[in-house]
């Protein structure tokens, strides 16, 4: 889906168990102002899962694809979660691609994703063998902050167009992304990104990318600055859409005015 006004491209990269539609709150909020590309990752949505085993890489090269299609040869890169390493592997391969980047709720190392704990732990046990009602309620446990005073059956409810599913399901090619995200590594070549202009955000309560991730991407880029959203979890680009567009807009005016 592309927003089309005369501001400058933004290319949002949604991570795992989600389609590109997940980024209609932040279109929604900035699109007065810059031209936002969204898009359904492989095997996700409308998009074909292809052949060939499925990496980061491959999906970096299908993030490309997607600007080619609209004739963009450069965009700020936005990327939730897995759709950061997308963003930072498009930025190490293609840096003239690249604008900007910000990475929210993200990570440069996969395997550092998801520390065990008794919060993840039994949320992806009753994901697993729960009722419908329950699986999406633990689904909601690992994006809202604990202790969260909501409907959580009526957040369900509504999110389930943004996740393009309902929460009880998962697609098929949900393993495979987590299986490509727990590959990934390039911690070692984040200061090959100096001089990108690049945004770090993570979530207080975030149990899959905790903010410790955020920080270590964030010190081994160069010059990137680190933000952390107190109160929130994973979810906050869906939960809390006017604190991460503020955020966005800010570093989106920083790199424009830096160009």
């Amino acid at each position: 889906m592309v927003s089309i006004t005369s501001g400058p491209p933004v290319l949002f990269i949604q991570g795992v168990n989600t389609h590109g539609d997940g980024w209609q709150p932040q279109v929604d909020g900035l699109s007065s102002r810059f031209t936002c590309l969204t898009f359904d990752n492989r095997g996700m949505g409308q998009s074909e899962r292809g052949t060939g085993p499925l990496t980061v890489e491959l999906m970096a090269t299908d993030a490309a694809a997607v600007m080619d299609s609209v004739g963009w040869e450069s965009a700020h890169v936005v990327g939730h979660s897995l759709g950061g390493p997308i963003g930072l592997q498009l930025a190490l391969t293609a840096r003239k691609r690249v604008r900007s980047l910000a990475l929210l709720c993200s990570f440069a190392r996969g395997k550092d994703v998801g520390p065990l704990s008794w919060r993840l732990i039994s949320a992806g046990m009753r994901m697993l063998v729960g009722t419908r009602r329950m699986k999406r309620r633990a689904f909601l446990e690992l994006v809202v902050p604990p202790g969260a005073n909501l409907d959580r059956d009526a957040l369900a409810e509504r999110l389930a167009p943004l996740f393009g599913h309902d929460l009880a399901d998962q697609p098929p090619v949900v393993k495979e992304q987590m299986k490509a995200m727990r590959a990934f590594d390039v911690l070692s070549r984040l200061g090959e990104l100096a001089g990108l202009p690049t945004l770090v955000a993570s979530a207080e309560f975030d149990p899959i990318a905790p903010p410790n991730l955020g920080r270590t991407a964030a010190t081994g880029i160069p010059g990137a600055r680190f933000v952390q959203w107190e109160g929130a979890s994973h979810g906050v680009t869906l939960t809390e859409p006017d604190r991460v567009n503020a955020l966005l807009e800010e570093h989106l005016n920083r790199a424009v005015s830096a160009l």
